[in-house]
């Protein structure tokens, strides 16, 4: 598939374009992949024309790059130091190996085609495209968690620039302020009474020939936010307790302190707008925390695939499977 394929495959009511000819496929060697996809017209600073294969996205890419979306920092940076071994900060190809493998264990997703039941496809492992990415040509490089979570950020990046993109119709460099709402509850799970209620409090706040719109900065920003939610949840709460009430100022400033990004006050309003019920100027923490969240991980996780518990059950049966093979090196060096 194409990065479009793949924007479209997590983007819900999405279908792919009836006169693509998905019905049809086409048999080509790996020397001709780059001029096929010629047509994506990937730029070469792009994550996917960097990975290999003229951007088009393999099986096992598609799995690998799922659970980056949908695996917190946090949880990544800890599974890197479970197979740090030599606790030197990097990881190598085959112990990246393992970390992967215990994140896809660890993904919804990835758990759903752990036995290939569901596809007839296997995954395991990364592919070579990845690998020559991380640790070069010859496989001997190191991979530090700084920089495999730049590639996570790099990833999440060029998803939201591709979806700006496909909803800005007119080119103008600008979401009408309903086309970002809309895109903001994309993942809610709201009943349709409720969502169209919501988005036409929206419509009628900003009226779209003279309303300033939402541009690709402000995009960017406001979703660099939702990847520190969990954070922003925990400042949020503390202001809950204290007694003050969450408005424009305090989610700029909340904003600001956690995640390290500057808010536009036309963008805060728009988020206001869409989520004050009763038009006091206040937020309920509870509902805009768990919509955010839902957002950042674009539906991709359950709430209970992401206990703490689970990865390190995970990451300590991946450790034992690993020991006889590590034990096994260790002799025969001797």
């Amino acid at each position: 598939m194409t990065p479009q394929d793949f924007l479209r495959s997590i983007s819900p009511g999405e279908k792919q374009p009836e006169h693509l000819g998905l019905d049809q496929f086409l048999s080509i060697s790996e020397a001709k992949v780059n001029s096929v996809t010629a047509l994506e017209d990937l730029d070469p600073e792009s994550v996917f024309y960097q990975l290999g294969a003229g951007g088009l996205i393999s099986f096992s890419d598609y799995i690998f790059l799922l659970t980056v979306l949908s695996t917190s920092r946090r949880h990544f940076q800890i599974a890197f130091k479970m197979f740090d071994l030599n606790g030197d900060g990097n990881v190598d190809a085959e112990e990246f190996d393992r970390v992967t493998e215990l994140m896809k264990q660890h993904s919804s997703t990835g758990a759903r085609h752990r036995d290939h039941g569901n596809t007839g496809s296997s995954y395991k492992g990364v592919c070579s495209g990845l690998k020559t990415y991380f640790f070069g040509d010859d496989l001997q490089g190191n991979l530090t968690v700084d920089r495999f979570l730049e590639f996570q950020s790099s990833l999440q990046t060029e998803i939201l620039a591709l979806e700006f993109r496909r909803n800005d119709t007119n080119n103008s460099g600008r979401l009408a302020e309903k086309e970002f709402a809309d895109l903001l509850i994309a993942y809610a799970g709201f009943q349709p009474n409720k969502r169209a209620k919501m988005l036409r409090r929206v419509r009628k706040a900003f009226d779209e020939e003279t309303s300033p719109g939402v541009g690709l900065t402000d995009y960017l920003n406001f979703y660099q936010v939702l990847y520190s939610i969990n954070e922003i949840d925990t400042a949020l709460q503390f202001y809950h307790i204290a007694g003050a009430p969450i408005e424009r100022h305090t989610m700029k400033h909340v904003a600001k302190t956690v995640a390290h990004v500057e808010l536009s006050d036309h963008l805060v309003d728009v988020v206001f707008t869409l989520f004050d019920t009763d038009g006091d100027g206040k937020l309920s923490n509870k509902e805009f925390v768990s919509v955010m969240k839902q957002r950042a991980m674009r539906g991709l996780e359950k709430p209970k695939d992401m206990g703490i518990s689970r990865i390190f059950s995970c990451a300590i049966k991946c450790a034992n499977d690993c020991k006889p093979a590590i034990m096994g090196g260790v002799k025969k060096t001797e």
